[in-house]
């Protein structure tokens, strides 16, 4: 919830996603996850104009014409101590398609969803993971042609030429069902390494932007990039 030029960063990925006709969500909520139920649930009253009559019969006015944002949000708590994996796991259950998309909630980019979902349909894999190459990182992903090799291994490139993962996956939904019943499990462990071992983890490639908040640095980096044409507002 974090904002970036007065926005959560959540609501700047849902944005994206939109973009690409994509607006239908299903939020895994944890640790302070009210804060966010709170977010959607008074999302028209906090995105629109309102008149409040503080006479005797009191009131509030609702004007039209503020609301853009024709999403279907489902909130999901998922418990404050489990682990992404078992978020993924407990949030399934409301999934109804065959494929899903699934993202983190910290990571902006310009990737085309249109060609990710195009990707993971033609290489008809469980499922498929976004490459991102920033400046200053590690890879954590080994990749032979389009497939991933290794997952989350630190590899140690001083070239930087092996990508990092950037989130924005697609997957089959058989995935869930190799995702332990466990709130211990992450995601980037147990299932991935499974699919590794299948060969059914793809790789898809991004080098435009792509931008994580993990630091205080990078959040004032992000408002400032917003101030002027900022590379991930497609919308």
């Amino acid at each position: 919830m974090v904002e970036i030029g007065g926005k959560p960063i959540l609501w700047h990925i849902m944005k994206h996603y939109a973009y690409y006709g994509f607006n239908e969500f299903i939020l895994a909520l944890g640790y302070k996850g009210d804060i966010i139920r709170d977010y959607f649930i008074n999302y028209y009253k906090y995105n629109s104009d309102i008149t409040v009559d503080l006479g005797k019969e009191g009131g509030l006015e609702f004007h039209k014409g503020k609301i853009e944002d024709d999403w279907k949000v489902t909130l999901v708590e998922t418990g404050d101590e489990s682990m992404t994996g078992y978020r993924a796991k407990l949030a399934g259950k409301y999934i109804r398609e065959e494929r899903f998309m699934l993202t983190y909630g910290d990571s902006i980019s310009n990737i085309k969803i249109d060609e990710l979902v195009k990707f993971h349909k033609e290489k008809d894999s469980i499922g498929t993971v976004t490459g991102v190459f920033p400046p200053s990182r590690f890879g954590d992903l080994d990749v032979k042609g389009y497939t991933v090799i290794r997952f989350k291994e630190k590899l140690k490139d001083t070239e930087n030429s092996n990508p990092i993962n950037g989130g924005f996956f697609v997957f089959k939904k058989e995935i869930l069902e190799l995702i332990p019943d466990d709130p211990a499990v992450d995601l980037e462990k147990t299932p991935m390494d499974k699919l590794v071992q299948m060969n059914q983890l793809t790789f898809f490639r991004h080098e435009g932007f792509w931008q994580c908040m993990d630091t205080y640095r990078d959040y004032l980096y992000l408002n400032e990039l917003w101030k002027d044409n900022p590379p991930w507002k497609l919308w």
